[in-house]
């Protein structure tokens, strides 16, 4: 038995505060209920994003999302009833309720014996690592080692994303180098890591997107991209299913940033004349994460050996009327290691 109250949102939140909840719970999943305690729906992550692309305010009620048509068992259940919805569904946790209180939530990992970061065999995209920069944000620390090998916990950060693509099947790697690239051939020479690897040389700096043109020729299928200094906690298989329906040409993910301003802010009119003073507002930002779904016909549009960055990409993309899509997910779903500020927060997160 869990403890169950934490997995609880109240009817009263908004959807910025539920998804601020979940996020803290970590499960993708929360139960929503009443003032009786009594549970009236659920909310996943997937319902997030879907408020997202609706263009729903954070700051409205949590109940305009809220799923509340949902799969749940009662106290005295049968397994093989839970057996079924897992694996004749796309639900990952099942609530367990009694007189209409939520008493236990069953996860599929712990119900199907499925080990935490066992390989799921999802996908088997090829997947395309962005490490040529010279790591300026993580100075003075890349005056020393490449930021591919920035340490978070024991491990370089390359190795945390990898293992993390691995996590649903993707263990065909390409990596595009360029400052201390020695380095980091010698790291993967000395360890062993069961993936196949293959190294993209940028011969001068080429942006974030430049080293893309070197595999023109030989990505024949969706790819996954990702810079080197970040990570992203979520479905994989979900964002290659959201590409493929799209359909699009480039996906990418966006991260769901809130800030709240520490301060009354003056909204004023003509002439000087205050209209009102909003206490320490929020403010919600889909943000760039640096995390890509591409189809290989976007490198066509890269130019031969030229600084190109991603933005230069979708822009490009854009005026050729291709396809783009955002796939949101949450705050700490993107965590950014280019700052050694929030190294010490990516290792709690990591719990490396």
């Amino acid at each position: 038995m869990k403890e169950i109250d934490k997995y609880k949102v109240s009817v009263h939140s908004s959807i910025r505060d539920a998804i601020k909840h979940m996020d803290e719970v970590g499960m993708g999943f929360c139960v929503c209920v009443d003032d009786e305690d009594k549970v009236i729906g659920v909310i996943t992550d997937g319902d997030f994003r879907r408020a997202v692309h609706n263009v729903i305010q954070l700051d409205e009620n949590v109940g305009k999302i809220i799923n509340k048509d949902f799969y749940y068992v009662q106290k005295n259940y049968d397994k093989e009833e839970v057996e079924r919805i897992f694996n004749n569904t796309i639900v990952k946790q099942v609530p367990v309720i009694g007189n209409d209180k939520l008493l236990d939530i069953i996860t599929e990992e712990e119900f199907l014996g499925i080990e935490k970061g066992k390989k799921r065999g999802i996908l088997d995209n090829p997947v395309v690592i962005m490490a040529g920069g010279k790591g300026k944000r993580l100075d003075p620390f890349t005056r020393i080692l490449p930021k591919p090998l920035i340490p978070l916990g024991n491990e370089p950060v390359i190795k945390i994303i990898m293992d993390e693509f691995y996590k649903f099947g993707m263990s065909n790697f390409y990596i595009s180098l360029g400052d201390k690239e020695k380095m980091v051939k010698a790291y993967f020479h000395d360890h062993d890591l069961g993936y196949q690897i293959k190294y993209v040389h940028e011969g001068k700096p080429l942006g974030t997107a430049g080293a893309l043109k070197y595999l023109e020729n030989t990505l024949g299928v969706p790819f996954f991209v990702s810079n080197c200094d970040i990570i992203i906690h979520a479905d994989y298989g979900s964002i290659y299913e959201f590409h493929k329906e799209g359909p699009y040409d480039l996906t990418m993910v966006g991260s769901m940033q809130q800030y709240k301003i520490p301060y009354g802010v003056c909204e004023i009119g003509d002439g000087g004349v205050l209209k009102q003073i909003r206490e320490k507002p929020e403010y919600d930002f889909l943000v760039n994460t640096g995390f890509y779904l591409l189809d290989p016909i976007v490198l066509q549009y890269i130019p031969d050996n030229t600084y190109f960055d991603m933005t230069d990409l979708i822009c490009k993309i854009q005026d050729n009327s291709l396809k783009i899509g955002v796939f949101p997910v949450s705050e700490k779903s993107w965590v950014d290691v280019g700052q050694w500020r929030d190294c010490g927060n990516t290792v709690k997160e990591l719990g490396i």
